[in-house]
């Protein structure tokens, strides 16, 4: 009997040892209950997407064209940058001030225009007469 007594004890040890390995090497269950509630997450927004896309293709075609410019244009700054025409930079270049002068030299005087608001009304005046 004493051989069975230590057979037996033997083998509980063995299986509390292994329990404990067990328990060690799982993850708790808090961690498994967020992973489940996540994928539950995950599986719900996939269903709602699915059914706003089929019920709104025009919504979803406009969203995807959106993000497709959106993607074009920072691709094209991006690309701007990298060569250094960045839009806050100023344009280098040289210039010269052109006086403006007429060909004669002779210098412009102010004449009234034969159609002004003035000329239509002493036409009027005179008609009425």
């Amino acid at each position: 009997m004493n051989r069975f007594e230590s057979i037996s004890e033997r083998a509980l040890e063995l299986a509390g040892s292994m329990g404990d390995n067990v328990r060690q090497a799982l993850p708790k269950a808090g961690h498994l209950l967020e992973a489940g509630a996540k994928l539950g997450v995950l599986k719900t927004g996939a269903r709602v997407a699915g059914k706003f896309a089929r019920r709104n293709p025009a919504l979803v075609a406009a969203a995807v064209v959106g993000a497709g410019v959106l993607w074009f244009a920072a691709r094209q700054r991006a690309k701007r940058a990298e060569q250094g025409n960045s839009e806050r930079e100023p344009i280098e270049g040289n210039a010269r001030r052109v006086d403006a002068r007429r060909g004669n030299g002779a210098k412009r005087t102010r004449t009234p225009r034969a159609g002004g608001r003035a000329s239509r009304a002493s036409a009027e005046r005179s008609a009425d007469t």
